[in-house]
């Protein structure tokens, strides 16, 4: 039994197999996926996933790639779209300095705003964060958003950070980075993070774990990711994927 995250099941990489791909996924043991939307039209594609899936949750919001094109009008519709039952987080937001696809005073306003709705509605967020972690992490920590919820989605920051960011009430999910061989840091945080702060994802159709590098990734390898996490913590499969299935339907408030 395993809940993929976050799996971006509305992306055009998967229009032409996406019932096949929902198919896989259940087959191998998913029973649950969260589908963020990372700008208005995906957000709109995810909620109507969502509704035509009993599996499948939405999360809507402005990626920070795409925060230029969020105004108050698009912040409006995101809201209204937030209020259908089957949206249980605003996401992905966050900040992304790596490719600075929106510039950063921009993808600040754009997160701030988000946060401030996620508060209003209610609702726990899913973060984006990619070499802005000190931004990040302030702009949490001032608009007091960890009683509503935060998850720090495909975390790729430090043992340290991750420490502050638990002991703050932060979830921690992990993808597959944690199975590259390579992978240093993704492998310590995967210990160190307590088993009952932890999620898993794919980030598909990106991100593919080992041993499907070089492919589309989707919802099934999810496994791969809940198997290297138990062999780091030294417990089971099944143990693992009951903890992280546990918690994110907790973080999500699924019943």
């Amino acid at each position: 039994m395993l809940f993929d995250s976050h799996a971006h099941i509305s992306d055009e990489k998967f229009d032409n197999d996406r019932e096949e791909v929902i198919n896989r996924a259940k087959e191998n043991g998913v029973k649950l996926i969260m589908n963020p939307g990372v700008d208005l039209e995906s957000s709109k594609k995810a909620v109507d996933l969502s509704e035509k899936y009993e599996m499948i949750y939405a999360a809507v919001g402005f990626h920070p790639h795409e925060a230029k094109y969020m105004d108050d009008t698009m912040l409006l519709l995101i809201k209204a779209l937030a209020k259908n039952k089957k949206v249980k987080a605003i996401g992905e937001i966050g900040l992304d300095y790596y490719y600075d696809h929106s510039p950063r005073d921009i993808q600040k306003e754009c997160f701030i705003k988000q946060i401030r709705l996620a508060k209003e509605l209610k609702l726990p967020i899913i973060i984006h964060d990619r070499d802005a972690n000190q931004d990040t992490i302030d702009i949490l920590k001032e608009e007091n958003t960890f009683e509503t919820g935060v998850l720090l989605h495909c975390y790729s920051g430090s043992v340290e950070l991750a420490k502050e960011y638990i002991n703050l009430g932060a979830y921690i999910s992990l993808a597959g980075p944690v199975t590259f061989k390579n992978a240093k840091k993704p492998k310590e945080v995967a210990k160190y993070v307590p088993i009952d702060k932890i999620l898993i994802e794919t980030d598909s159709p990106y991100l593919s774990p080992e041993p499907k590098r070089g492919t589309r990734n989707e919802s099934s390898n999810v496994e791969y990711v809940c198997n290297q996490i138990a062999i780091l913590k030294d417990l089971s499969f099944d143990a693992v994927a009951k903890a992280t299935y546990d918690n994110a339907k907790r973080f999500f408030k699924i019943n």
